[in-house]
């Protein structure tokens, strides 16, 4: 005989609730649900409300006895802060918590939990209830002092760079605000060529300073000055200066290296151009493609000057390219350079005079016919660089190419001048074009996430160090579909879980 052939079925009995007789599956108190929770509050003996203290200054929390926690509103840190204030959780089982939507301005927190508990005879019974937080705002000990006395501060780090330009600065400003490394500052001035940070402890301000050295070139000197002083018990209170300046080499400048500093780096140059600046200091000559890693000690002993700048720079036609040198191709990091000759002209010169110039650049894997390029006009500039007068028939090329500028920039480019000379003024576009560098060179965005001021920085986990037009290439609006049903499944399938587990 067949097994399969007859398969009995499985009922399961049930029985009437010992207090109000309604039918219902068996379990270990004999009661309806209903019943239960009309019998059992698994919530007696737990906090409903509770008070909290809040500092408005530095958006901090207190945790008792003396321990300040920083959180924003609605954020994973604040809902775990609220659930460890409560006390007797240990006696429960929490299953799931969440805020609920208050008025910003109304000083509540509430916060929605789900728990479990055996109650009568073992049955499990699930319950959720709401805690209310009464926000109250108290000043912590920091912000008090500073409220007294603005000026009370510990250490002082004077952040220096003499240029005429700020696009240093702009790129630090992103990787501070990334980073964090400015939270601990009571202070922040905007000085000239530079930005002082004030800070109520000296290791606060030393540990910044470490995170410039990683970040730039710096060079630092610390100086103190006596406040006052106990000599019965031996005290003395100090007011601490860190004076830091950044390395004046930037991005894209036009340096003619030192005899004994061309010689050390192995006969380099003497004319390089700057292809990047981080800790270190990358030197490229663009004749020989040869590039050499400079340090910041390295730097600081024989220190050199830019001979140009990327103000200075001259836009230029491509007219033609030719004898490309394969063999010369060059990769640093994640850059690679091509030799070639180009054949180019100002385009200031267009429909003036015919004068073209022949070059070798590095850029001989970009330019095509008919391009735009930047570059030094080394043919027209007036040099009055130290350096220069110390070698000997010394002969400069008429043009240094630096980079291409694509139509993009070209467009946005007229499009400022013209609203300059309309409003008779000249723009401060530095932000723009340290904008423009962003978009255009991958290195440049590596760790680090565009920030505009305007609010503060909260960092996320996906943040993406990729430009706007590498996003949109790979947009896929399908992708968004497929998720949201995923999605969706999900939480059927938790749903369907939940019941179960009610039901049993």
């Amino acid at each position: 005989m067949n097994p399969d052939m007859f398969t009995p079925t499985q009922t399961i009995g049930s029985v009437l609730c010992c207090m109000c007789g309604v039918c219902m599956q068996p379990n270990a108190a004999n009661m309806c649900l209903r019943c239960l929770r009309s019998r059992v509050d698994i919530t007696e003996g737990l906090q409903k409300s509770l008070a909290i203290i809040h500092c408005p200054e530095c958006n901090t929390y207190l945790q008792p006895p003396r321990t300040w926690i920083k959180a924003d509103l609605e954020s994973k840190e604040l809902l775990t802060f609220c659930i460890k204030r409560l006390k007797n959780m240990n006696l429960v089982r929490l299953v799931h918590a969440e805020f609920v939507w208050t008025e910003p301005h109304s000083k509540r927190i509430k916060v929605r939990l789900k728990i479990q508990k055996e109650a009568l005879h073992g049955v499990i019974l699930e319950q959720t209830y709401i805690v209310e937080y009464t926000q109250q705002e108290h000043m912590c000990d920091s912000c008090t002092r500073i409220q007294a006395n603005p000026d009370q501060w510990i250490a002082n780090v004077q952040l220096r760079q003499h240029v005429s330009h700020r696009r240093t600065f702009f790129h630090l400003e992103q990787l501070i605000l990334k980073h964090g490394a400015s939270l601990k500052a009571i202070n922040i001035k905007e000085m000239h060529q530079g930005i002082d940070f004030f800070f109520g402890n000296r290791s606060h301000a030393v540990k910044f300073v470490e995170f410039l050295g990683n970040v730039v070139p710096i060079k630092k000197r610390e100086d103190k000055q006596l406040v006052s002083q106990d000599k019965k018990s031996n005290s003395y209170n100090y007011k601490y200066t860190l004076s830091i300046v950044i390395c004046p080499i930037c991005r894209q400048d036009l340096i003619c290296l030192p005899p004994k500093v061309s010689v050390n780096l192995g006969n380099l140059g003497p004319i390089v151009l700057c292809t990047k600046v981080t800790n270190n200091i990358l030197l490229l000559d663009p004749h020989s493609l040869r590039s050499v890693f400079v340090d910041a000690n390295q730097y600081w002993r024989a220190p050199f000057n830019t001979l140009l700048h990327s103000r200075q720079l001259v836009e230029y036609i491509v007219h033609d390219v030719f004898e490309h040198d394969y063999k010369s191709e060059v990769k640093v990091g994640s850059t690679k350079y091509l030799s070639a000759f180009v054949e180019i002209s100002r385009v200031s010169d267009l429909g003036k005079n015919d004068m073209m110039f022949t070059v070798r650049t590095h850029l001989g894997h970009l330019l095509n016919p008919g391009d735009h390029a930047l570059g030094y006009d080394l043919h027209g500039a007036n040099s009055n660089d130290v350096e220069v007068g110390k070698y000997k028939n010394l002969s400069f090329p008429d043009v240094i190419l630096v980079k291409k500028c694509y139509e993009e920039t070209l467009q946005k480019g007229k499009m400022d001048v013209m609203k300059n000379h309309k409003d008779g003024a000249r723009k401060d576009d530095e932000y723009d074009k340290f904008l423009d560098d962003l978009e255009a060179n991958p290195e440049m965005r590596f760790n680090l996430s565009l920030h505009d001021g305007s609010k503060e920085y909260q960092p996320s986990d996906d943040d993406d160090d990729r430009s706007m037009s590498e996003m949109i290439a790979d947009l896929d609006l399908n992708d968004y579909d497929d998720d949201e049903e995923e999605e969706e499944a999900v939480v059927d399938h938790d749903g369907r879980c939940i019941s179960n587990k009610m039901e049993e």
